[in-house]
């Protein structure tokens, strides 16, 4: 049989470099370990991708797969945190990025019956690594909270407006740091937080909750802004919270990013 041209490492006269290419969209079983100590098991979007010199026409994709299918049929946080790495020297690479997406599940029960249901959360991880040696590893935590109107309750003689918003919480760390607490972190920063099970007497705990507790948008992100510069494992931050509100035909969004690291 004939050699087969390899055309990806062809020579490219346009001069221009490639930030990042690589593959998205992939799914992969991950296991992460919980801060009880237990073991979760869920599936990840991955997201892979090296930067690519100007003189090389493409990249081998094919290489990405075989370095995520490395591990075996599940990848630990160890392993994927491991595998810019592996794309630095199986691409002969300068600056790799790995990107997983998954749901993650928390048991919480209800604040007056204690009647647990489980909570899904979304959760990032991001990598960047360089040939260097310098690694970026980012955690992001997206969660759903309510938020009531400090306006509308001091305007208002029978109640007011609240509205469910999502927050977007990256963090950058000296040292881990449990999904557990960020989640936690934001969900003591707003109004009050979301269950999936909830009786007559949690329903009237929750909403009175809520209405001891107004926040606007800004509230919500400087609040989780204040602990995060109090949490000396934190180095960099950013908060993004929205606002999907009740009776308004738009969303309320703010956002906090700070280096804590100089």
């Amino acid at each position: 049989m004939s050699e087969l041209s390899d055309t990806q490492n062809e020579r490219d006269d346009r001069k221009i470099a490639i930030d990042r290419v690589g593959v998205k969209a992939l799914r992969f079983p991950l296991m992460v370990k919980d801060k009880s100590g237990d073991e979760q098991h869920t599936v990840a979007t991955v997201a892979l991708a090296v930067d690519l010199p100007h003189h090389f026409k493409g990249t081998h994709m094919s290489r990405f797969v075989e370095v995520l299918n490395a591990h075996g049929n599940s990848l630990s946080v160890r392993d994927m945190a491991g595998l810019p790495a592996a794309l630095l020297e199986r691409l002969e690479a300068k600056r790799a990025h790995v990107e997983f997406e998954f749901p993650y599940f928390i048991s919480k029960p209800a604040p007056v019956t204690g009647q647990a249901g489980m909570m899904d959360y979304q959760i990032k991880f991001d990598i960047d690594a360089e040939k260097n040696g310098t690694t970026v590893f980012i955690v992001t935590v997206m969660v759903p909270v309510a938020t009531l109107c400090p306006c509308s309750k001091a305007i208002s003689s029978y109640g007011a407006h609240n509205q469910r918003g999502v927050v977007t919480y990256s963090v950058r760390f000296k040292k881990p740091i449990w999904i557990e607490d960020l989640i936690s972190r934001v969900e003591q920063s707003a109004s009050c937080e979301l269950y999936s099970l909830l009786k007559r007497p949690d329903e009237k705990a929750v909403t009175e909750r809520a209405y001891d507790n107004p926040v606007f948008v800004e509230d919500l992100v400087r609040n989780i802004a204040l602990a995060s510069n109090e949490d000396p494992a934190v180095l960099w931050y950013r908060v993004e919270a929205e606002n999907f509100e009740s009776i308004h035909n738009h969303n309320a969004y703010a956002v906090i990013e700070n280096d804590l690291s100089g």
